[in-house]
């Protein structure tokens, strides 16, 4: 099985064209079908090869860099301060897929070659090649066969180095930071230092590294905040001479010039990755037995947790304690403490303990308590219940499902006896039991009709371990050879690990699983830890299960009602959630609730159909921030108030006047900031049945035999009105001005025998000018690929609209210029020349709702219905859930659905789903149908362009339909509603 690959995902586009805007104005490549003789652009040649050339100057990438933060609302960059960007991508969203697509793109766009991925580790290193050999043939079918050629550095196989500079191809090089860290100044500690910075004769007396500056790389580095974490570490990353560093992250340290960001809070709530419910496994107090736990100890003192009685209440509370204390007195005079002493506090470091009554606690162990092996089988009990349930989903779809247990002790999960062969350890061992125990159950009985649950019960779980020298399996922190070993081993079965063929579905690791791997098919994630032992986050233990899952023909499944990764938790849901939250914003750009002077500089609206979309400005968005701040919207922490979060649950925030065109993106992008983590508590968690009386009612029948039939559009626009108007829009264009040539005088300033030709710098300059030898791109074919217009069509507008001085100003620009407007014009006569026609035989049937396998978190996201399919309602935002609950009372209401993500329309921008369907009757009599969109503003122009287009061809979708049906929306207030079309 191999995994397919989307490559029309909006976010990852706009995280490969922040990085190629980057270089807006560098002269743009040739036609593969071009024959050019010389340098092309973006190609130099060096005395040690083909390098990067880069013709713009720091001034003009800072314009554009400030262009492209603005865009996507982010801090803006005032200088440089070297060729430094950032690109944060929340774990499980395809931050490779999408570093190594922009490498196709600027060598598209720009003609840069010569690449080279740092990685912080052997296991990152290997992953980045997997996914250049899974990506390979998607890639391929997407860039016209353009040769990429990559390469892992291999300090045996230097002469691969060499064909690194010299060939023409695309050259991807993955190199592991600790294999060029090491340089040095001495000669005599030549022989300490990487052989990449050793003279080698096979390559006539150069160092390795000298054909690799000598490219002017475009450095990639995966994963920075382990890379260049040290001073050696950053200055290895500038010995490589980079043309430019882009950085990749979920977890950035330093953000050079953040140029996109796609961070937790935005990747859950656009449904990028799965969502995330939390089922909290641990033992509650019975306040029955003496409880002490131990927390912490110092000097001659420690502190206790006890249950300890305060106003005739019990409650949980840490104590701080000395040597003799009696805990009856400290417990607030409870019985079962009577005659508990601290005989002894041990502060020794690696030893801290105490003594109560005879009992030697160390720290994190406690008296009282449930066993602890105890807690831990049912954590294993209830990860495999929850497996076994998502197999019974999830299997009939073609989704495999996985669960990934993380544990502190290799022994725990694999041991050796006395004479050294293997054994169970006790996780095993509990596995197995609680296995056998819950497939005997009925409802499983289609998972396991024809198991041998003897033999088949050792082969659909594993542990993934590194190794010492004889084969025994050990404890490692992640970062040694055998973890290196064991990581290459999963690797290889990261795809077999989909396939029903392969029978493993649980899998065991300790440290080799907690960075560099994950796989979409993780469904549950459990964390079975040892006081004392390895900490792993809990954003690491989340970040290798996030990822959407893909069916068995490798493809991505979007349902987001299969997308659910349930974490095991041995703390409370508010625990879990909370610790997360502070995590996320320890190691993240994030901070819930604040809002910044930039947050709104990015916004946009679009003045008039005619116009060019308007941004907000960061000046603008700094105007808004002070009038937010000085009406209480935001304190002095620059946090949310409680004021804004009120206002904005209603739609009620007061904008001044001048702000009132960007209003809606305003309040949207208010939303997003004060929302938290949408993390589910999996002990609310409901199946949502069929309501069989309202789905076989006459009422419900007769709504969905109206508006249950499917569509065709078709498409008839005059291309003479197409020309006319982009001619038109063309020549209102703004100037394009002349691309500047550079000029640059270096001087030699020294010789050295270790590191070659020192040159300074000794003059620079550019002039507005553009030679007669300049290569110019096809500019129809390049048009025609953007537009998909004919070549006809294009030469008419080019020759119409007299502007192609402009095209050799400034190729490029022209092109995406030119572009802009076609685009515009096509999209309002697209509109108006759409035609949709009924399909009779071809229609959504009712029985589909039988498939539907629904979950809802009670008090969280579900209203309890009896006027719709299924007894519960799941609503997505604060509007759908005011509609549900009003649909529910008002008795003009008759039946209603909240329509399912598989009811579509076809649009030429894109599927839609309307909200709503109801049977509405109108003064006591006549029954009204309605399909309804809900927004959170119904005022036309406070919508996006792209909504506003896809409401107006549903209407004409059930225009066509004929069945009177009435389509309303968009609708914010349901009383209104209501009362406009019952007539009360």
């Amino acid at each position: 099985m191999k995994l397919q690959f989307q490559s029309d995902l909006a976010y990852q586009l706009r995280a490969i064209d922040s990085v190629v805007q980057i270089f807006n104005g560098q002269p743009v490549r040739q036609s593969n079908f071009t024959v050019f003789y010389g340098e092309d652009a973006g190609m130099i040649q060096t005395d040690l090869g083909i390098g990067n050339r880069l013709d713009l100057t720091a001034d003009e990438v800072l314009k554009n860099v400030q262009q492209v933060q603005m865009r996507n609302g982010l801090p803006k960059s005032e200088t440089l301060d070297g060729m430094n960007f950032t690109i944060e991508m929340e774990t499980g969203t395809g931050k490779t897929y999408v570093y190594l697509r922009t490498i196709y793109e600027l060598n598209k766009k720009y003609g840069f070659t010569k690449f080279v991925v740092v990685v912080p580790s052997v296991a990152i290193r290997e992953g980045v090649y997997k996914s250049l050999q899974m990506t390979e043939q998607h890639f391929h079918e997407l860039y016209d066969r353009q040769p990429l050629e990559y390469f892992i550095y291999d300090s045996e196989k230097l002469d691969r180095v060499r064909s690194f500079a010299t060939a023409t191809a695309i050259q991807v090089m993955i190199i592991n930071i600790d294999a060029f860290r090491k340089s040095f100044e001495d000669p005599k500690k030549e022989d300490k230092a990487n052989v990449i910075h050793r003279p080698n004769d096979r390559l006539n007396g150069y160092r390795p590294i000298e054909f690799i500056q000598q490219t002017n790389p475009i450095v990639i580095i995966d994963e920075p905040q382990s890379v260049d974490t040290t001073p050696k570490s950053k200055e290895a990353i500038e010995s490589l001479q980079p043309m430019c560093t882009l950085r990749y992250s979920a977890t950035h340290v330093d953000k050079y010039n953040m140029i996109y960001r796609l961070d937790a809070v935005d990747a859950y709530n656009e449904k990028l990755v799965k969502k995330i419910e939390v089922m909290s496994i641990r033992s509650e107090p019975s306040f029955n037995v003496p409880y002490i736990k131990l927390l912490e100890v110092r000097e001659r003192k420690a502190k206790v947790e006890l249950d300890v009685n305060k106003n005739g209440k019990v409650k949980r509370t840490a104590k701080t304690v000395k040597y003799g204390d009696d805990l009856y007195d400290i417990s607030g005079e409870r019985d079962i403490y009577r005659n508990y002493r601290i005989e002894q506090i041990d502060w020794a470091e690696g030893n801290e303990s105490i003594e109560v009554n005879g009992n030697i606690l160390k720290i994190g162990e406690a008296l009282g308590e449930i066993d602890d092996d105890t807690i831990k089988r049912y954590q294993i009990h209830k990860t495999i219940e929850e497996h076994l349930d998502k197999e019974l989903r999830l299997n009939p779809r073609g989704i495999k499902v996985l669960s990934l247990f993380f544990i502190d002790k290799v022994a725990n999960y694999r041991d050796y006896d006395k004479d050294g062969n293997p054994v169970k350890g006790k996780y095993a061992v509990m596995f197995e039991e609680e296995y056998r125990k819950l497939i005997q159950k009925p409802k499983y009985r289609t998972l396991f009709n024809d198991i041998d649950v003897d033999i088949d019960v050792e082969k659909i779980h594993n542990g993934y371990f590194a190794q010492d020298k004889k084969g025994k399996l050990k404890d490692t922190k992640g970062n040694t050879q055998a973890d290196t070993d064991v990581y290459s081993l999963i690797m290889k079965d990261k795809e077999r690990l989909l396939s029903f063929d392969e029978p493993l579905r649980f899998i065991f690791s300790h440290s080799a699983l907690r960075e560099g791997w994950d796989n979409p098919n993780v469904f549950q994630i459990c964390t079975l830890k040892d006081s004392g032992g390895t900490y792993v986050s809990r954003r690491q233990e989340i970040g290798r299960g996030l990822r959407l899952a893909v069916n068995q023909n490798g493809e991505r499944v979007s349902d987001y009602n299969v997308n659910t990764l349930t974490v095991m938790a041995n703390e409370s849901y508010e625990e879990f959630v909370a610790k997360l939250q502070s995590e996320l914003e320890e190691e993240t750009s994030v901070t819930f609730g604040k809002i910044e002077k930039h947050a709104f500089a990015g916004l946009v609206y679009e003045e008039a159909e005619t116009e060019e979309p308007v941004p907000l400005g960061y000046e603008r968005s700094e105007e808004l921030y002070a009038y937010l701040k000085s009406h209480d919207y935001i304190n002095d922490k620059d946090k949310a108030t409680s004021t804004l979060k009120e206002e904005l649950a209603n739609y009620q925030i007061n904008i001044p006047e001048a702000f009132k065109p960007w209003q809606p993106v305003i309040l949207k992008e208010l939303k997003r900031i004060t929302e938290s983590l949408p993390i589910r508590d999996a002990s609310n968690k409901k199946h949502v049945k069929l309501n069989k009386e309202v789905i076989n009612s006459e009422a419900f029948l007769e709504l969905w035999d109206k508006i249950k039939y499917k569509t065709v559009y078709s498409i008839d626009f005059d291309s003479k009105e197409l020309i006319q108007n982009s001619i038109r829009s063309i020549q209102k264009m703004k100037k394009i001005d002349k691309i500047r040539i550079i000029s640059r005088k270096d001087a030699i300033s020294s010789i050295d025998r270790v590191t070659g030709l020192q040159t300074v710098v000794v003059g620079e300059g550019f002039e507005n000018y553009v030679t007669v030898q300049q290569p110019l791109p096809d500019v129809i074919t390049e048009l025609q690929n953007r537009t998909n217009l004919t070549r006809k069509t294009i030469v008419r507008i080019l020759t119409g609209c007299k502007r192609l001085g402009d095209f050799q100003n400034n190729p490029q620009k022209f092109i995406e210029e030119i572009t802009k407007i076609i685009q515009k014009e096509m999209k309002l006569i697209l509109r108006d020349g759409i035609k949709y026609y009924k399909m009779d035989d071809d229609y959504y049937a009712v029985e589909l709702f039988q498939n539907e396998e629904l979950l809802a978190y009670l008090n969280d996201n579900a209203v309890e219905s009896t006027k719709s399919p299924y007894d519960h309602v799941i609503y997505d935002s604060d509007i759908e859930a005011r509609f549900a609950k009003r649909f529910e009372s008002d008795e003009h209401v008759k039946v209603y659905v909240k329509l399912p993500d598989w009811f579509k329309i076809d649009t030429p921008i894109g599927s839609y789903n309307p909200d709503w369907a109801a049977v509405i009757n109108k003064d006591g009599e006549e029954k009204l149908y309605f399909v309804l969109e809900t927004k959170g503003t119904d005022i036309e122009e406070f919508l996006r362009p792209t909504e506003l287009a896809k409401i107006e061809f549903a209407r004409k979708h059930f225009e066509a339909i004929d069945t009177d049906v009435r389509f309303e929306g968009p609708e914010n207030d349901v009383s209104e509603f209501l009362l406009r079309v019952s007539g009360k």
